[in-house]
């Protein structure tokens, strides 16, 4: 059972904060998820095949065409730090 002790740790490992009652509410709402996992997992699924997705997918792949859509400049013009045509970022360490 998920009490609000258990929802105020998770919370506190989120670095989340939660009122009494939120973590009261969320407790609920968890119970209830969890109940419908476990009447999930009480469903007979030997014979049944794995899917990936519920229905058949069918790829439309289109061909990679390479565009010069945008200049250097209106690429860079909303960068807030540049160094010629390259972004300049803090050092990284």
């Amino acid at each position: 059972m998920i009490d609000s002790k258990t929802i105020q740790n998770i919370a506190q490992l989120s670095r989340l904060r939660l009122n009494t009652e939120k973590s009261e509410e969320l407790a609920q709402q968890l119970a209830k998820i969890l109940e419908h996992f476990q009447k999930i997992s009480a469903l007979p699924t030997e014979g049944v095949e794995p899917l990936v997705t519920p229905t058949e997918i069918e790829n439309f792949w289109r061909d990679d065409v390479a565009e010069k859509n945008f200049t250097t400049e209106e690429l860079m013009q909303n960068s807030p730090s540049r160094q010629g045509s390259l972004f300049k970022v803090p050092p990284v360490v």
